[in-house]
This record gives structure tokens, sequence and C-alpha cells, in this order.
């Protein structure tokens, strides 16, 4: 049985979202040579497979989703679990056709963090989001703003307000079609707004599924599609996104464990697909 969606968002707030080839472990023998990689790393098909096992994703601790920047040569994930007493961020980075750790001084982390996670708050402090109880958000390159609002007893919505002349309109819910169930989080927007990606559970369920939603002709959205079987699971999948090229699906996937003492924690891992699943998706 699941623990509350809500407690997995704490936990995973807690974290902030390495390949190399060559020396096989952080280094690890399992990846195929360097000429079979796309930029390092073993290309996924139309079944969800692990993200680089052994050098990203492990069974001993949890790793966060990961995000690459717009060149794909670089991304980055959180550690946590085992050795890593508290979460760690990684910063890999793609040089002489190799992955490895990218050194970022201390006192630079959090700012180059920003890179890959941008921060919203002086956005959702502004006018006219500064009331309004955001959790967290995606921007779309045209400036609109979508973004999604959580309470502990699992209500809450996704919205959006639009940039124009440069200011934000009102905030405005999104359709039904798109605002059922409960703990709607995670929103990811198509750089040209075709689809928009969340999570949520269903009203009967403690588990969050992976959604799709698509623009219709006339501006409005279509009904939520569950993504199907392959990715949405009985544990969590959460977090969708597609890589900056286009080529993949990334999601984020997640368990609980019992300790001997009855109490639970959780473990996870990034997941990646080829995106053909979203134009598989799309209604005809």
């Amino acid at each position: 049985m699941k623990r509350s969606y809500s407690i997995l968002i704490l936990v995973i707030a807690l974290f902030l979202n390495a390949c190399n080839t060559k020396k096989r472990q952080v280094d690890n023998p399992s990846l195929p040579p360097s000429e079979d990689l796309d930029r390092g790393l073993k290309p996924p098909g139309l079944t969800p497979e692990l993200f680089a096992p052994g050098l990203v994703s492990t069974e001993e601790h949890l790793e966060t989703q990961v995000v690459f920047l717009p060149d794909m040569t670089e991304f980055s994930f959180a550690r946590s679990g085992g050795e890593y007493g508290e979460s760690t961020l990684f910063f890999m980075e793609y040089k002489d056709q190799n992955w490895s750790r990218k050194s970022v001084p201390p006192t630079d982390t959090d700012s180059y963090k920003e890179r890959f996670h941008p921060n919203y708050k002086k956005l959702n402090s502004s006018e006219p989001f500064k009331d309004i109880p955001i959790w967290g958000g995606t921007l779309a390159p045209s400036g609109t703003y979508y973004f999604y609002v959580l309470d502990p007893d699992g209500s809450g919505y996704m919205g959006y307000s639009r940039l124009i002349n440069g200011a934000y309109e009102t905030p405005k819910k999104m359709s039904g079609a798109i605002n059922r169930g409960k703990y709607i989080a995670h929103p990811f927007i198509a750089p040209d707004e075709s689809y928009i990606m969340w999570d949520a559970e269903k009203e009967d369920e403690n588990r969050p599924d992976v959604y799709i939603s698509f623009r219709k002709e006339d501006g409005s959205w279509g009904t939520a599609i569950n993504m199907g079987d392959k990715i949405n699971t009985p544990v969590y999948e959460q977090r969708p996104r597609v890589t900056p090229d286009g080529k993949y699906f990334t999601f984020w996937r997640g368990y609980t464990k019992t300790r001997e003492d009855g109490s639970s924690y959780v473990l996870g891992n990034p997941y990646w697909m080829d995106a053909k699943i979203i134009e598989n998706l799309r209604p005809q």
C-alpha cells in the first residue's frame, strides 16, 4: 500500500533533481562501447528503461529526475540514501566522448542549479501570482506560465497565465479535461504548446500516474489521456518531460520500502524511452 502522494511530494522536494563510458565505473562495465551510444548513453526504444543503470540509476539510492541543458551536453540529478546522508547534486557533462561529473564550486552550486531548474520564486511573488499558493510550474517559450496548486487534503488545480505585452494576465484554471483527480502536479508544456503532460492521482487511488492532453484546433485542451501501462504501473510515476532535442520522453518512478522497525522510506529512479510514444497517443 502506498503512502500519501502529498508525503512523496515533500520527500522529493528535498532533492533538486556519472556517466563515464571509458573509465567504466562511475566507471561502469555494463555500458556498450562509445560508438554504440547516443552522447555516451545507450538510447532506449518504445519501452521505458532505467536511465544509465549503475551510473545514474541504482537499486540502493533515490535518484531524482534527470534534466538536460538545451544543447544536451550536460544533465543534472540528485542522489540520496546509502552512503549519501544528504541529497547530493550531480552535474554531468559530455566531453571528449565521455560523461563525467562536472566540478562546480560549492559557492556557485545554487546559481548553476538554476540552469537546470529555474527558480520561479520571484515570478510567484509578483502580480498577479503573489496570493496563489503555487508549488511549481513550467514556462513555455511564449512566456505562458503553467503552474499547479496543492493542498494537504489533495485538492488543488493546474492553472495558467499568458504573457501579454510584457505583463501576465489574471491567472485562469485549466479546464476540467485536465483538472481531474487529486494532487495534480509537475506540468511539462511542449515548446509549441501543442500538448501538456503532468501527473495526478485518481480519486479512488493514492498513487500518481502520468497523463497527457493535446491542444485541439480551437485552442481548447483535449481530455486527459493516461499514458499507458508501459509507463504507469502500480508504483509512483511522475514528473514527465521531453529532452531538449525532442528525442526522448523521461519520467520518474518511485516506490516505498519498509524497514525492520516498520518505518518506510522512498527509493526511485529516472526512466526514459523514445518520445514517439507521444505521437502514438495523439488523437488522429
